[in-house]
């Protein structure tokens, strides 16, 4: 059915502004004879409303409402964003250097790709070991660093711990045989022996004589001191005979790298020295660790000196 020219009849006189129900439901606003909305366009009243521009105003208004709420989103946004991005550059400026470190602990730059310095370099070579002194003191080849009576017996006593003993007289000879008695003469000269020094200490009525002899090697210096220990008492500088015409003493020997060294040690009265005799072991043990510690230094002396020579 048609909304157009005319529409159902509502009685026999009516016309089409019959209200069948007997009542105008628009004459309020029609102002009398009322107006029929099912009516063609042109009804009796003369002011029915344009459905098409009404769609098309409904319409422009949703459009409107639809761009309102977009813009305002859009600006909402926009607001945001600008608060967000003054807050970094705040955050950023030179009044705030902890935000600026924080930026920068957040935000690292790139790492550089290279320097212009040169990098360390290391030798694949392993460098030499340092020398052993005992090869210093084993060898005549290599033990060349000058030595005496008083490189080996320094000063005019000898000191170890609370002890002091005064040191006698000194010698050195070039004829091993001469500064040994019994069998130790010949097994010096037998074995190569190239020089003997000997240096007497004494104290509270004992006195002790120790005797270096100097081999070409270690093997020389061993088999020496193996063999025999008699080495000559040394007397004079306030030191009397000792260890000869009864009494008994104590002989010891002992060798490092190419050096033998002996001790005789007595009494310079008539007595002998006994197993029990702690002062007379303690001070024949003393003057031989002394001599071995000179020893070891004269050896420590040369490998520190050959450590540091320049090359070449």
């Amino acid at each position: 059915m048609s909304f157009g020219q005319g529409g159902p009849q509502w009685g026999s006189g009516g016309g089409q502004n019959h209200d069948p129900y007997g009542r105008d439901p628009y004459s309020s606003r029609q102002g009398g004879g009322g107006w029929d909305p099912f009516g063609p366009p042109g009804g009796p009243s003369g002011d029915t409303p344009d459905w098409a521009a009404l769609a098309d105003a409904s319409a422009a208004r949703a459009r409107r409402k639809r761009w309102l709420m977009l813009g305002g989103g859009a600006l909402a946004t926009a607001a945001i964003a600008g608060i967000v991005a003054t807050a970094i550059v705040y955050s950023n400026s030179d009044d705030d250097p902890q935000g600026s470190r924080n930026a920068a602990n957040e935000l690292p730059g790139p790492l550089p790709s290279g320097s212009g310095a040169p990098e360390p370099s290391f030798s694949s070579v392993a460098p030499l070991p340092p020398p052993n002194p005992k090869d210093f003191i084993s060898d005549e080849k290599k033990d060349t660093a000058p030595l005496s009576v008083d490189t080996l017996f320094p000063g005019k006593t000898l000191t170890l711990g609370d002890r002091v003993y005064a040191k006698g007289a000194t010698s050195r000879t070039g004829t091993c045989s001469s500064a040994a008695q019994g069998r130790l003469s010949t097994v010096l000269e037998s074995n190569g022996c190239d020089q003997v020094f000997r240096a007497t200490y004494s104290k509270g009525g004992l006195a002790v004589t120790v005797g270096v002899a100097l081999f070409g090697t270690e093997p020389q210096a061993k088999k020496a001191a193996r063999t025999s220990r008699n080495i000559a008492p040394l007397t004079g500088a306030g030191v009397p005979s000792f260890c000869k015409g009864g009494p008994v003493c104590r002989f010891t020997a002992n060798s490092y790298g190419r050096y033998a060294y002996f001790t005789a040690t007595g009494y310079t009265t008539a007595t002998s020295v006994t197993t029990n005799d702690t002062k007379a072991f303690q001070i024949g043990d003393d003057v031989a660790e002394f001599t071995f510690r000179q020893i070891v230094r004269r050896g420590e002396a040369q490998a520190s000196a050959a450590a540091t020579a320049p090359a070449g």
